[in-house]
């Protein structure tokens, strides 16, 4: 379908890539992937034809026809989300304008006997025959369907698409490209402002997509779900692996250790020759063989190794003060924006330690709650902190807040108090924020930087409780594996708001749906919630297939499926307390174990210590046996 070949591309003398080829088929889902600045973008936009490149070849089919979603989107004002969406269709939009202009000619005249009558109905049928073969009869109701499934509701469908934020209109612009039904499809960060639901969705889109599909994506699980193979641009080379991203990175490895290997080896080979040509230049007679071996050196083609970028930020959030065994009460809250009212009759009660997830579709009050806890908005209700509650809170938009005039460093001083001030300097080189960059200007951060800062900036203040909303916006891989881990390792209480599954694995030991304005609890991780959720898809379906046959029976397998979920939750409740108290006993016993390897005896000479060891070691073996059996019955 495509190929590519020899392709180059430099910038200023130096290239980007230099000789890359490889095909592109149908059925085809490739996840592009390299370092930042390895080109991706730049290749996809060549692909997509909106970039020159210096040398090479890129020949397709014929008729072929290609969808690129960037990041910069340009919408004319005035359209309606329909609209918009409607723009995918140029071809039926031009028959329709050539059928009605026909359909009025026709009413204007009454020379029904005419030739020219008879030739004007001859066309208006050739279009409407034209008009159905390309599909425009269904090409609304489709609309509508890929509008709904990427999080828009029916109510938006009419509304101007410049009262929609960025992320909106993002999605507006990817409806349109899976509604023109290309051959080639070319997704720049495609899940950048989806919710979980939405990027369902469009997984199971992709999956169903017959042609080529050609993405770049930091949302590894999406990577996974959706490619089967990936493409990697490194040092300007490319290498191709017919495998999804997880089982790349394995295979990657492998390849670099042997191509380290080589360029060892190379390496000794260099220096012997080198040695010998520095031996021979001091005789006359061997001059003609140190000229050789020079030549030779220049001929060898280097093995050159990319080598890993293992510059990631080092993340530890300190817990401040032990607070109350009640963190957060909440009851009855409600808050309106205008006539769109979020949330109706919430009631919220957290404990100390929990680890919570809030998860749902967009516009569903996730945020809205988040505000709502740290006290950034008013509402209607009543929301009470525990004894001794410190909150840090990181905002979905928490760059916004940052001043772009200011220096890094002083945007750190600035928000830092007598106690921390010292710390500064420190707190930015574990973000990478090292020498000269901490006197870059904010406004020239990249927006993976810019998050760094603000994370940067949450370690200034103390607190116990952590409320996060979207927090791994604009992050690497790399970057939201060292936050999860710090995360894991919070000791006091967190509150997530994300829609990156990969992000939320094994993360909380709670999720709240936000749906229809009300919140439903899962006991368990994202997980467990999706699996629920799967459940819950499928009992729908069933009850309404039963309630066509017998309604009796349906309300029958309602109760003992309520019957079960009911227990399956308090089991589940169980468990999660058992995990909870077995992480806090292992920490205790881990660090106990330090404290013996570097102070023996002043550790043991404290008063009972052996028979406290051992009790916390007994009570860990309990615990274990307790979750073994917790963990069987749930199977």
């Amino acid at each position: 379908m495509i190929n590519i070949h020899n392709l180059s591309v430099s910038f200023q003398g130096d290239y980007l890539f230099e000789g890359i080829t490889f095909q592109l088929t149908p059925g085809d889902r490739v996840g592009l992937v390299g370092k930042n600045g390895a080109g991706k973008s730049t290749l996809l936009r060549i692909i997509a034809g909106e970039q020159e490149y210096d040398e090479g070849q890129i020949a397709t089919d014929k008729k072929v026809t290609t969808g690129f979603l960037k990041q910069d989107i340009d919408f004319t004002r005035g359209r309606t989300v329909l609209e918009e969406a409607y723009e995918a269709f140029s071809e039926i939009k031009e028959l329709e304008k050539k059928m009605e202009q026909i359909t009025v000619e026709m009413g204007e005249r009454n020379d029904y006997e005419s030739e020219a009558y008879h030739q004007l109905m001859v066309d208006l049928n050739d279009l409407q025959h034209q008009y159905e073969i390309v599909g425009g009869y269904n090409y609304q109701g489709e609309t509508e369907r890929i509008l709904k499934g990427l999080g828009f509701e029916r109510k938006d469908f009419n509304q101007p698409t410049d009262t929609f934020s960025g992320g909106w209109r993002m999605r507006i612009e990817l409806a349109k490209l899976l509604l023109q039904n290309n051959d080639v499809l070319l997704l720049d960060e495609p899940t950048n402002h989806l919710d979980i639901e939405s990027i369902l969705w469009l997984e199971e889109f992709l999956k169903n997509y017959t042609g080529v599909v050609m993405l770049v994506s930091h949302d590894r699980m999406f990577l996974d779900n959706i490619t089967n193979r990936t493409i990697e641009i490194s040092l300007g080379k490319i290498y191709d692996y017919n495998k999804p991203y997880t089982k790349y990175l394995a295979l990657r490895e492998e390849l670099r250790t042997q191509q380290l290997a080589t360029q060892k080896n190379q390496q000794k080979q260099i220096e012997q020759t080198e040695k010998l040509i520095e031996k021979f230049r001091a005789k006359a007679s061997k001059a003609t063989m140190a000229q050789s071996l020079i030549k030779k050196l220049d001929r060898m083609d280097r093995v050159e190794v990319d080598e890993d970028d293992n510059a990631v930020m080092s993340l530890r959030f300190p817990v401040s003060v032990k607070p109350g065994k009640v963190v957060i009460e909440a009851e009855n809250i409600s808050k309106s924006y205008g006539d769109n009212k979020v949330l109706s009759g919430i009631d919220l009660f957290v404990e100390r330690d929990s680890k919570i997830a809030f998860v749902g579709q967009n516009g569903q009050g996730k945020s809205t709650l988040a505000k709502i806890i740290v006290n950034e908005i008013d509402y209607k209700g009543h929301l009470k902190l525990g004894h001794n509650v410190e909150i840090g809170y990181f905002a979905q938009n928490q760059v916004d807040y940052l001043d772009g005039n200011k220096t890094v460093e002083d945007t750190m001083l600035d928000a830092a108090d007598e106690k921390t001030r010292p710390k500064v300097r420190d707190i930015l080189g574990a973000f990478l924020f090292r020498g000269d960059e901490v006197d870059k200007y904010v406004r020239v951060l990249s927006g993976g930087e810019r998050n760094r800062l603000a994370l940067a900036k949450l370690l200034l203040q103390p607190f116990n409780v952590l409320v996060m909303d979207e927090p791994t916006n604009h992050l690497d891989m790399k970057s939201k594996n060292v936050l999860k881990d710090a995360l894991k390792n919070f000791e006091g209480t967190l509150i997530v708001v994300s829609h990156d599954r990969d992000f939320l694995q094994g993360l909380s030991n709670k999720v709240y749906e936000f749906k229809d304005r009300k919140i439903k609890e899962y006991l368990g991780d994202i997980d467990f919630f999706l699996e629920q959720r799967n459940i819950q898809n499928l009992r729908e379906a069933e009850k309404r297939s039963e309630v066509a046959v017998n309604k009796k029976n349906t309300t029958s397998e309602g109760k003992k499926n309520y019957e079960q979920q009911k227990k399956q939750k308090s089991l589940q409740n169980k468990l999660s307390k058992i995990e909870s108290k077995i992480n806090k006993l292992e920490r205790e016993i881990n660090a106990i174990d330090v404290e013996l390897q570097i102070n023996y005896d002043e550790t043991i000479s404290q008063p009972n210590f052996f028979d406290n060891y051992q009790q916390k070691k007994n009570d860990l073996d309990v615990l274990m046996q307790e979750w073994e059996e917790l963990t069987q019955m749930l199977e």
